[in-house]
């Protein structure tokens, strides 16, 4: 739909104060169940990912038990998840790889991906850019509906009799590709193919949204070069997934056919149980890991780059500085994208990858480490002897750039091929994507929460409890993931059930002990949050500021609570940059001012 029919479509609207009424009357299903507004998309998104959030920490809660506890027996966890997840009160080794493998799916895939992308380019890509709405209004509903279908499918898989899937987020064949391999790679595993593959669906259904409207729908004097960070950043997300999850959906259909009829594209030779091997022959598990990865490495920025985007407008704003150097935090986020498709057999250097090609996965991986530096190169400067104000959101965005160093760091000892060798699936990986990867994202989310909750609810947040629940999850991660990286060193494995039993790993009983306790105590804080957004969004503090952290961007000329087209009026048009904070004596000139006779032009 192009920016005049939706313009058009919004003149049709009867403005009442903030709110417009279309001419015909909005029915309860309409406005929020199956809504074509892409501010009610994305709280739909929001909240269904803040629900896969808290089932997934639940899930890491519980094998933290397993871990930090192994000879106890919690007997009031039977009456809770029953006898299959539990048995003489303590997690069955079946339960506790389907909450790892599950734990792993829905953080990655249902939260960090559909909650963090879902949310915040549904919510922030026509508001920023000026335009009425998406691209595709009905095609960007669709996408929240696979999503939730994908999530309805996800869950049912772990109610099945033969028990969730429980072969690895990453599904590596065999145990993914027969149903006889184990317990867990039964019908829940088919499940969580189809759930996969409606997830992927969604992804596509939006990317190509935020795509069309991003090139097609900016309003008038909105350039590529004034768009804030956090439309590149969206923008460049978009583009990897329509690119990458094609691929991984293909990896999916070729392991159906495998389970289902009677295919070897990653069978060969296989025995199970000790009869005779199968007929399968001529496939390859590798192939599933090619395949696999070279979305896996791409999704890791499409989890960290909406992220990065918030964060450099975030700090912008709140440091009343602009941000240093636009274009090359432009740049950077092109050479991230880039540079993400060819790194992908960084995961595979103990598949007895060639050791030539395993050089030149190495070098690709350390060159991304470049555009990363750069950016964390402009966060803090931008932040140098700003005038900064400690809003939670700010904190949250700090506290990303914080966590994006230091587990960014460990990455340059695992691209290393010779190092990963002895690092590889030990606890110093799950230490160091954690980090980077898990925990700084959903920093990012955070930040992206506090800052513009104002815009999606009207209210603001509690500042008290926001501050608690910025500290303690802070220290708390790096309490819980920064001693894994001398557990990883020590040879540790991760994904194993008692390591009670292994006298190499003993000495780190109480360790594990100590993880687990403060992986409790984040949890509850997380309910903290919880709480805080919930009862803010009928009980907050009501913003009565059009513009209330006084920022350049679009969204905050937008009524407080823009009804469905976002403007009233005209749309506004755009003169400068998004960045002009601190400027001719001004402390912020909103992006339609224009620009006077003695300014320079961005």
């Amino acid at each position: 739909m192009s920016n005049e029919v939706l313009h058009a479509h919004a003149e049709a609207l009867t403005v009442h104060g903030d709110h417009h009424e279309h001419h015909h009357q909005e029915t309860f299903i309409s406005k929020y169940v199956f809504s074509q507004d892409h501010k009610m998309i994305a709280k739909q998104f929001l909240i269904t990912g803040m629900v896969w959030a808290v089932l997934g920490g639940l899930m890491s809660v519980l094998f933290r038990l397993q871990l930090g506890y192994p000879d106890a027996h919690f007997t009031w966890l039977e009456d809770i998840l029953g006898k299959w997840w539990v048995k003489d009160g303590r997690i069955t080794p079946e339960a506790y790889y389907a909450l790892v493998t599950t734990h792993g799916t829905v953080l990655v895939f249902f939260v960090l991906t559909a909650g963090l992308s879902g949310t915040f380019a549904n919510f922030l890509i026509p508001l920023q850019i000026g335009a009425r709405d998406m691209a595709s209004p009905f095609m960007n509903m669709l996408s929240y509906w696979f999503f939730f279908t994908a999530s309805i499918v996800m869950i049912s898989s772990m109610f099945v009799e033969t028990g969730p899937f429980s072969g690895g987020w990453t599904a590596y064949p065999p145990l993914s590709a027969l149903g006889s391999a184990s317990p867990g790679s039964k019908t829940g595993m088919d499940l969580w193919l189809i759930a996969m593959a409606l997830f992927v669906v969604s992804s596509l259904l939006g990317g190509l949204n935020y795509i069309a409207t991003v090139l097609n729908m900016r309003t008038k004097g909105m350039s590529m070069t004034r768009l804030p960070l956090t439309i590149w950043a969206l923008f460049f997300t978009a583009v990897l997934g329509v690119l990458s999850f094609p691929v991984l959906f293909s990896g999916f259909i070729l392991l159906i056919f495998d389970r289902n009829f009677g295919t070897s594209f990653y069978l060969s030779d296989i025995y199970v149980n000790g009869v005779g091997a199968l007929q399968n022959e001529g496939g390859s598990a590798i192939l599933f890991q090619h395949l696999f990865w070279f979305l896996g490495h791409p999704e890791v920025y499409i989890i960290l780059l909406p992220a990065m985007g918030m964060v450099s407008e975030i700090l912008s704003t709140n440091a009343r500085k602009p941000i240093f150097g636009y274009m090359a935090m432009v740049g950077s986020m092109f050479a991230i994208a880039v540079l993400a498709f060819l790194v992908w057999a960084h995961h595979m250097f103990v598949t007895g990858l060639n050791p030539f090609l395993g050089s030149v996965f190495v070098l690709l991986t350390l060159l991304i480490a470049v555009p990363s530096a750069i950016k964390v190169f402009n966060w803090l400067t931008t932040l140098w002897k700003g005038n900064i104000r400690f809003t939670p959101g700010m904190l949250f965005a700090i506290g990303f750039v914080s966590l994006f160093i230091s587990g960014g760091l460990t990455g340059i000892y695992l691209g290393n091929s010779a190092l990963d060798i002895h690092l590889h699936d030990t606890y110093f990986v799950i230490a160091h994507f954690h980090i980077v990867m898990g925990v700084a994202s959903m920093f990012g989310m955070f930040a992206g929460i506090y800052h513009w909750f104002p815009k999606m609810y009207g209210r603001y947040l509690n500042n008290t409890m926001a501050y608690i629940h910025f500290w303690i999850t802070l220290v708390g991660a790096y309490l819980i993931f920064w001693p894994m990286h001398y557990e990883g060193l020590a040879g540790m494995p991760r994904r194993y059930y008692d390591y009670s039993t292994w006298e190499s790993f003993k000495q780190f009983a109480d360790l594990n002990k100590f993880i687990s306790i403060v992986a409790m105590i984040v949890f509850a804080t997380q309910i903290l949050f919880l709480f805080n957004f919930f009862y803010s969004i009928f009980k907050g503090r009501i913003v009565t500021k059009q513009n209330p952290w006084n920022s350049n961007t679009l969204e905050w000329t937008a009524p407080i609570r823009p009804g469905h087209g976002n403007w009233p009026g005209e749309i506004p048009e755009v003169h400068r940059w998004a960045y002009d904070y601190g400027k001719d004596g001004k402390e912020f000139i909103p992006q339609t001012t224009p620009v006077g006779a003695e300014e320079s032009q961005h």
